[in-house]
Order: C-alpha cells, then structure tokens, then sequence
C-alpha cells in the first residue's frame, strides 16, 4: 500500500481533487480571483497566528507538541488548497510559476552575495 505523500502525488492531481471538492459543493462562483486571494491571505494569517510572539526556537519547539503539529498542518493545507484553487481558477500553471520564480530568484541572489544574508536583493 502506497502512502500519498509530497513524492508521489502531483500538484495537477491536488488541483483536480479541489477543483472537484468546489463542483461538487456549486461553489465555483464564489471562486473569483479576488474572492481567492483574499480567502488565501485570511489563510496564511491564521498559519501565523499560531507563531505570534514566539522567538524563532520556540517556534520550532511547538512544532514538537504533536496536537500543535496537526493544527499547524491544517491551516498549511488550507493555505496550499487555496494557492492551487487560484492557480486553477486563474489557468496559471503552479509548477512554472515556481520554477520560473526560482531561476529569478537565483538571479537576484547569487550566492556568493547571498549566503548567509537575509538582505534583499537590491542591498546585496
């Protein structure tokens, strides 16, 4: 039995399985662009919100807490979910966008600039 994980599901099989999930629900018209970012943001804050106020070590150590864990991986699911629902929605192709930001990126930091710097990359 094969376990469903990062190495052996695509995204495009993810974007039908959500895309279905909506039809199924008639929620396509509430999926604008718009409607998306905005539910994607609300998303994200709530990832956040279970980091506010802690240093960077406490934030990994409450990722060792195994109910903090599932609940981290919960609002990440949502975050993600929306992410491949607005690249749905909007006919952006995920993976070329990601590959395509990634070669910007080692443009902007090479890493004899960047390595170890968390500077932007016009202060490099």
């Amino acid at each position: 039995m094969t376990t469903n994980s990062d190495t052996n599901v695509t995204l495009g099989e993810l974007k039908e399985r959500i895309a279905s999930f909506a039809k199924a629900r008639d929620w396509e018209q509430f999926h604008a662009p718009k409607n998306l970012a905005m539910a994607l943001a609300s998303e994200v804050g709530e990832l956040m919100e279970h980091f506010l106020w802690s240093d960077n070590l406490e934030s990994r150590q409450l990722l060792e807490d195994s109910d903090k864990r599932t609940q981290v991986a919960e609002e990440l699911a949502d975050v993600l979910i929306y992410a491949l629902r607005f690249a749905d929605v909007t006919g952006l192709d995920a993976t070329k966008a990601i590959l395509a930001k990634m070669e910007r990126n080692e443009e902007r930091y090479p890493i004899e600039k960047a390595k170890g710097s968390s500077a932007k990359y016009n202060e490099l």
